[in-house]
């Protein structure tokens, strides 16, 4: 791949130089660290709801019940001097409800969409990449913990990160300290990714690309581009980065108490399908079939931001908010079918009622999408995650709470619940009821 290439090259580059002088990297010597593994297992049931019609992608009315499980275990290395490896491996076994389809707010984060082809459930290399950091000048320094994709150390709080490999543009962007993470806050795709945001990745949430980063206490300005896939939801890349390519860019702002806003603008080029060109083709082809009208070089674009807000107990409590908005006028094409996103909530500390590592959460989630992709899905097109066959169409609404339960030094155990109105934006459709059960232990 062509890009896989020039990361590789810009990686040896970076290394070279780096050779000369520690003054970014998070440890002074060569080493390799084993950093963590984790494993998570998440039993979702969803109730029997009103549904006078359903298609070949609707979330399924009669109720349905499915297990799945993650494994994961991370590495990392100085390489000498300011450059870091790290390489990460990943196991998902089992399935989300009705298929991981019929709902944009997809409500287990943990699985995999139904791909192009079958990806199986062998493990797999999920990220591997390097990273390069460089001091910007000043005697302040942060401490990093150990983490996923973390050495432990200390780096200059003032600093240039590059970041060149696989990984998922998520890792970097759009982060948010309250809605992060599947395996230990909410489940909800729209709880831990604003779901308006079409980042450029494969079934699994991966892509080969180059991020940059420019940090300081008070702004930090990211930028990233990474490969799209071939095809909407597919698993092989396209190489042509003239024609197929995502580039976001996004600036953090700290506000009073220790709070953050993040501001991003992205843009996707891909061989994509337009929703108008589609429904003008539907008294042929109808159903209308966003594929029959993919050509190579359109685009998809959009905004986005985010906010998270220390409340109180040392910033275990506080609030967040995400707000997006993307075009609409070609095919949803990596992430979700969703084009106008707004979600907020807020996290609790457990120090409150005698229980101090554990956590709850309660949020809100609304959805909307085109006038366009409306009338596809009313027309009974069929996306990579939507297709009822018909559509009375209303925002797709989405509460989801949960409480974690810290069992032990390593282990969590969640019960979740989430109520979803007009699931997939039909109105004739819903409510449904989603209760989880989640078991998640982490080194």
């Amino acid at each position: 791949m062509a890009l896989t290439r020039y990361a590789v090259a810009g990686a040896a580059l970076l290394a070279v130089h780096a050779t000369a002088a520690a003054q970014g990297g998070v440890c002074d010597r060569p080493t390799v660290r084993a950093l963590g593994a984790q494993a998570t297992f998440i039993g979702q049931r969803l109730s029997p709801f009103h549904s006078p019609y359903q298609g070949a992608m609707s979330l399924d009315a009669a109720g349905d019940r499915q297990l799945s499980q993650s494994y994961g275990a991370y590495g990392g290395a100085c390489l000498g001097g300011d450059v870091e490896l790290y390489v990460d491996g990943e196991m998902v076994r089992g399935a989300g409800i009705s298929h991981a389809s019929g709902i944009a707010g997809v409500t287990n984060g943990d699985v995999l969409r139904q791909g192009s082809v079958d990806l199986g459930d062998a493990p797999y290399v999920a990220r591997a990449f390097v990273r390069w950091r460089h001091g910007l000048g000043g005697p302040a320094r942060d401490t990093l913990a150990r983490a996923m994709d973390e050495l432990e150390g200390t780096v200059p709080s003032r600093r240039v990160e590059v970041t060149a490999g696989k990984f998922a543009l998520s890792d970097f962007l759009d982060v948010n300290r309250y809605a992060n993470s599947t395996r230990l806050q909410f489940l909800d795709w729209a709880l831990f990714q604003n779901t308006s945001w079409d980042f450029a990745a494969d079934t699994r949430g991966y892509t080969y690309g180059v991020a940059f980063a420019w940090i300081t206490p008070a702004w930090s300005l990211r930028a990233a581009s990474a490969q799209m896939p071939r095809f909407a939801n597919g698993n092989v890349f396209d190489g042509d980065l003239r024609l197929a390519r995502g580039d976001n860019v996004e600036l953090s702002l700290a506000v009073p108490g220790d709070g953050v806003v993040r501001l991003m603008a992205w843009r996707n080029t891909a061989r994509m399908g337009r929703y108008d060109a589609a429904n003008a083709l539907a008294t042929a082809t109808r159903p209308p079939n966003i594929v029959a009208d993919d050509a190579p070089g359109r685009t998809k674009w959009g905004l986005a931001a985010n906010a998270e807000l220390p409340l109180a107990d040392k910033g275990e409590t506080g609030a967040f908010a995400r707000a997006g908005w993307s075009d609409g006028a070609n095919e949803s094409f990596a992430f979700s079918e969703v084009d106008e996103h707004l979600s907020a909530g807020l996290q609790l500390a457990g120090a409150r009622w005698g229980r101090t590592d554990d956590r709850a959460g309660i949020a809100f989630v609304l959805h909307g999408i085109s006038d366009a992709h409306r009338r596809y899905l009313a027309l009974g097109g069929n996306g990579f995650l939507l297709g009822d066959g018909a559509l009375r169409y209303g925002p797709e609404g989405i509460v989801e709470s949960y409480y974690r339960v810290q069992v032990g030094p390593w282990l969590q155990l969640s019960p979740d619940v989430m109520l979803i109105a007009n699931p997939g934006y039909n109105r004739d459709r819903g409510p449904a009821f989603v209760t989880t059960l989640r078991l998640s232990t982490h080194w």
